[in-house]
């Protein structure tokens, strides 16, 4: 009965062990069930990389890191071991890089090699750390930074000359007259549009006072159709010619009025005509002068 007891305290405390190395091996991730390989690979700083961290290719989980320790055969030099999945073939040149995260967290990411040969189970790899955050700023944005602060200083001070500068205030004060005549015009613009109905009233009234019109001097166009139709109908090579005729015959006229073998012509031309009749007009004048002094002489009344 004793011996019993013992045998059960003894399978308990063993079945307790192994829950106990089970279950810490899962926690670390470990799958004890399943066969790996290991590797291992030296650097000369781990930067944070902890036991059972992953290691990943292409960003798949592959395996884990297994043990890490000081190479005192090899000063300045780490030892990691990682195990690999079983299935896994790693081609001779891989590289072991160890990355960082953002918030500190190590890992091994495997870069494969392009080679046909694989390593054999325990072999050593390339071991390499890969540039952090802070090493890509202490490696690339400083030397970057420390060429533009002369840069940034020199258009500082052309600022700080620029601000300095009096035509500048003038010119904010041009701008600011500009700006108030701006919006001095945009009101008027406001109230020219607000009187745009009433344009547009008087607009069309003028176009209907201009469609009128177009009609009246349609209208005429007519009548002068007509007038021009008239004309074309009416004799004009006739009228023409009495109008012809009657210029020659005027001039014929003229012709003889202007001859002094024509009657009329010596009426016209000859001198004496005007000494005579001038002269006849002196001796009539003489004589009604004398009529009206000495009536008696002309005029004899006789009494019966």
């Amino acid at each position: 009965m004793k011996l019993k007891k013992e045998f059960i305290i003894g399978l308990t405390v063993l079945i307790a062990l192994f829950v106990l190395f089970f279950g810490i091996n899962y926690l670390k991730g470990i799958n004890i069930f399943k066969g790996t390989n290991y590797y291992y690979a030296s650097y000369t700083n781990v930067a944070g990389l902890a036991q059972s961290a992953p290691v990943t290719v292409n960003g798949y989980k592959i395996g884990l890191v297994k043990e890490i320790n000081y190479e005192y055969n090899n000063p300045g030099h780490i030892r990691v071991e990682f195990d690999l999945n079983k299935e896994l073939r790693i081609p001779m040149g891989t590289k072991a890089v160890i990355t960082t995260d953002m918030l500190g967290t190590s890992t091994i990411e495997l870069i494969m090699g392009t080679s046909t040969e694989y390593h054999s189970i325990g072999d050593r790899l390339i071991g390499e750390n890969a540039p952090g955050l802070m090493g890509n700023v202490t490696n690339d944005l400083l030397p970057t930074i420390a060429q533009i602060l002369p840069k940034i200083d020199t258009l500082l001070t052309s600022v700080n000359t620029v601000v300095a500068d009096p035509a500048l205030t003038s010119a904010i004060t041009r701008l600011n007259a500009t700006m108030a005549n701006l919006e001095k015009s945009s009101a008027q613009l406001a109230l020219v549009m607000n009187r745009m109905p009433a344009i547009a009233s008087d607009a069309s009234t003028v176009m209907a006072s201009v469609k009128d019109i177009s009609g009246n001097i349609s209208t005429i166009a007519s009548d002068l159709t007509v007038v021009s139709s008239q004309l074309k109908e009416a004799p004009v090579d006739s009228t023409l010619t009495n109008v012809y005729q009657a210029t020659a015959a005027l001039n014929k006229v003229l012709q003889n009025l202007n001859s002094p073998n024509s009657s009329i012509g010596m009426m016209l031309n000859d001198t004496s005509l005007y000494n005579n009749l001038n002269n006849a007009s002196a001796s009539l004048d003489s004589l009604l002068r004398d009529v009206k002094k000495n009536p008696k002489r002309y005029i004899s009344i006789k009494l019966l």
